[in-house]
């Protein structure tokens, strides 16, 4: 008889977000909503494969957002410049990727995600290798702009697939595995990047994992059949609208530009905790510089198991509002105990922790609500407007943080990243109680 090998912690999570509910219904007791595209969704092996593709492409779009930072005490010698200005090449790289979202939304109803998602990860790849042949500081500045446009392309056509390849009552499993594995392309990014750095230099580094990540988006061409996002729009042509015009008015109803504003919310209480943090612990509590960065390594483990509890709960729920402003409240009140100065050293991992179990668990519910939100076959435009708040915050957060920490204050950083968490609570009620009532059927421009 032959024996199984250990299953991965990936296929493990793989099997789990597809674990098998009774046919034609959701966890949540509703019956799914009826489509031609019903018969083909669903399937276990089906949901699993195009899971495993999703979240690879989302691991490879998070590895490649922390493949600079690492280096940046290399680049600011070979280059002679400071770190405000390697700081403003990640500005840029968001600040494109956040512009790019929104267009790339209506390229992936347009043209498929399926054609998009490969392009987008082949760009974003090529641009890392480009920047381990950059001449000067603006060659790096003009590759981090055109990575930046790469990057925009995942959100928008990941959850379009999702959305459209998914069984309904699987969702907030996928949504759960999709963010779990973008963590973890941001933990595996600086020691791979690093280690090859350490190798072979900082610039054969960076050709290496660009090569790596062309080949990744090349094979992932290959999966056209697999990453289907067309089946969205089975049996919802019957009602014509007006075309382009009536996509930018979706864009700007009232519950998609309040889920605009929790978004740039969110990331921006996040970032500042995962970029501010470690140097806020070490003027508050005068903390080793390794026990900060344990702390902060602490607030990414506890996300991630956050993101597989809230999944789990996303699946058996219809209150995601409910989740959402749970999580973040709680996570409110550990960054105040941060802030506080009160905790022991011994005990600041325990408390980055329990923050960062806390958002992590909002996550697969906060893209629950923006799917209840969201036109069928509309999935493309609304999450790559939306999502672009994330880059928005992302890029606005470093400057706003830095400022606090110059003047003194580190324990505002902990402060103003709890204000906007509890500011998010509002928008999260408000997402809720307006998207039903506003949604309308959307054909996509294919």
């Amino acid at each position: 008889m032959r024996r199984e090998s250990p299953a991965s912690p990936l296929r493990v999570a793989l099997r789990w977000a597809s674990a098998r509910l009774p046919p034609g219904c959701s966890s949540t007791g509703r019956l799914a909503i009826p489509t031609s595209a019903g018969a083909a969704r669903g399937g276990l092996r089906r949901d699993v494969r195009v899971i495993g593709l999703v979240g690879g492409a989302h691991f490879v779009s998070h590895f490649f957002q922390l493949t600079l930072p690492p280096l940046f005490p290399l680049l600011r010698d070979d280059f002679g410049v400071t770190y405000v200005q390697l700081g403003l090449v990640m500005s840029l790289f968001y600040a494109s990727s956040a512009i790019g979202q929104t267009a790339s939304g209506f390229l992936v109803d347009h043209f498929g995600a399926r054609r998009v998602l490969p392009a987008g990860m082949a760009l974003v790849a090529l641009a890392m290798a480009l920047a381990g042949l950059a001449p000067s500081y603006w060659a790096l500045v003009a590759v981090a702009l055109l990575g930046g446009l790469g990057n925009s392309v995942f959100h928008p056509a990941d959850y379009s697939i999702f959305n459209a390849s998914v069984s309904s009552s699987r969702l907030g499993r996928a949504y759960g595995v999709h963010s779990l594995c973008g963590n973890l392309g941001w933990v595996v990014a600086p020691a791979v990047v690093v280690a090859l750095s350490a190798a072979f230099g900082w610039r054969a580094a960076l050709l290496i994992v660009g090569g790596l990540g062309v080949a990744a988006a090349l094979a992932l061409a290959t999966q056209r059949e697999t990453l289907d996002d067309r089946r969205e729009l089975a049996g919802l042509r019957s009602v014509p609208v007006g075309g382009w015009s009536a996509s930018v008015k979706l864009l700007m109803a009232r519950p998609i530009l309040i889920a605009f504003a929790f978004f740039a919310l969110l990331a921006t209480s996040q970032i500042g905790i995962q970029t501010f943090s470690v140097s806020a612990m070490v003027a508050i509590y005068e903390a080793p510089l390794g026990l900060a960065t344990g702390a902060l390594t602490a607030f990414f483990v506890g996300s991630a198991a956050g993101v597989l509890l809230g999944a789990f709960l996303a699946d058996r729920t219809s209150r995601h509002d409910l989740l959402a402003s749970v999580g973040m409240c709680v996570g409110a009140l550990a960054s105040l105990v941060m802030a506080s100065a009160v905790p022991p050293l011994a005990v600041l991992p325990v408390v980055m922790a329990l923050a960062g179990f806390c958002l992590g668990a909002t996550t697969p519910s906060r893209d629950m609500l923006v799917r209840a939100a969201t036109p069928p076959g509309a999935s493309g435009k609304v999450y790559g407007f939306v999502y672009s708040g994330l880059d928005l915050g992302s890029s606005l957060t470093p400057l706003l943080f830095g400022w606090l920490l110059d003047r003194g204050e580190p324990r505002m950083v902990f402060v103003a990243s709890a204000a906007f968490m509890l500011l998010t609570i509002a928008t999260v009620v408000q997402v809720r109680r307006q998207a039903a009532p506003t949604r309308v059927r959307v054909p996509a421009h294919r």
